[in-house]
């Protein structure tokens, strides 16, 4: 199921940003490539708008961020690393590495609740150490795929 979501053209492993908001434009530009089907501004505002509810730093150096809009597939992802860490939010120092980045379609509500779930279950396992691991897109996607 999330090697369906993610693939390995929108898999980072060098982000250059330093800010938040940098990498969500960043992950966003993975996924919205030019001639895509994707606005850049929607997924943007989709991201910015769910992260103003509440921060999704969900475990100490990893951050799930997601959001709602128009989205055929249902579920698109992207992921990326970030070598120097990025502060993510104010109340918390920890510098977060890693991005899952979700966009979901509102009409399919019951299934972000299942992608989440298994987000959380990937991160929880032994698997986990591989994408921590992991030297190329291709080596995070084969956890992926595996998982």
């Amino acid at each position: 199921m999330l090697n369906e979501i993610f693939d390995t053209s929108r898999i980072n492993l060098d982000l250059e940003s330093t800010t938040k908001t940098g990498v969500f434009t960043e992950l966003i530009g993975t996924i919205a490539l030019p001639g895509s089907e994707f606005d850049r501004q929607e997924l943007f505002d989709a991201v910015l708008l769910r992260e103003s509810k509440m921060n999704t730093n969900i475990l100490p150096g990893i951050a799930v961020p997601h959001g709602y809009c128009k989205i055929d597939k249902g579920a698109i992802g992207a992921i990326g690393f970030s070598r120097e860490g990025i502060q993510y939010s104010s109340s918390n120092r920890n510098l977060v590495h890693l991005f899952f980045m979700l966009l979901m379609d509102e009409k399919s509500r019951e299934k972000d609740l299942c992608i989440l779930s298994r987000l959380l279950d990937l991160l929880d396992s032994e698997a986990f150490a591989g994408i921590r691991n992991a030297k190329t897109p291709s080596d995070v996607y084969d956890v992926l795929s595996g998982f």
